[in-house]
């Protein structure tokens, strides 16, 4: 099985010691993505949101996987219950990105992030059909 690392500039900078994603045969693995860069960072949490899951459609756009092919997601987040306070548009954002296909998920809370003003990180696993 080949195995590509890609790496996405324009869309989700990653650090000089790993790759953004890696293609195996047919999974996608996206490295957790923030709003790191952004004027979402420093923001709320769901704004950040936002920009976090359109990165992750993005890079998986650009190796020919759409929403349906995303199968687990794993969230972290600085404080569960700031991000759960607005779970209406918690639930409106996931279904903007993903058109109510939705992964598994499991939610994580963490003390911090790589960055100060970073609340929400989020990592993939896509598998195309």
């Amino acid at each position: 099985m080949a195995v590509e690392r890609m790496q996405y500039p324009d869309i989700a900078p990653a650090g000089p010691t790993y790759s953004r994603a890696v293609k195996a045969g047919n999974m996608l693995f996206i490295s957790g993505c923030t709003a790191r860069g952004t004027d979402s960072k420093g923001k709320s949490m769901m704004e950040q949101l936002d920009v976090t899951l359109g990165r992750l459609v993005a890079v998986a756009a650009e190796e020919g996987f759409g929403p349906g092919n995303f199968v687990k997601l794993t969230t972290f987040v600085t404080s569960i219950p700031d991000y759960q306070a607005d779970s209406d548009k918690m639930r409106e954002l996931m279904a903007k990105h993903f058109q109510d296909m939705y992964p598994a998920n499991s939610l994580i809370g963490i003390t911090a992030l790589a960055e100060p003003g970073l609340d929400v990180e989020i990592e993939a696993i896509l598998v195309q059909d």
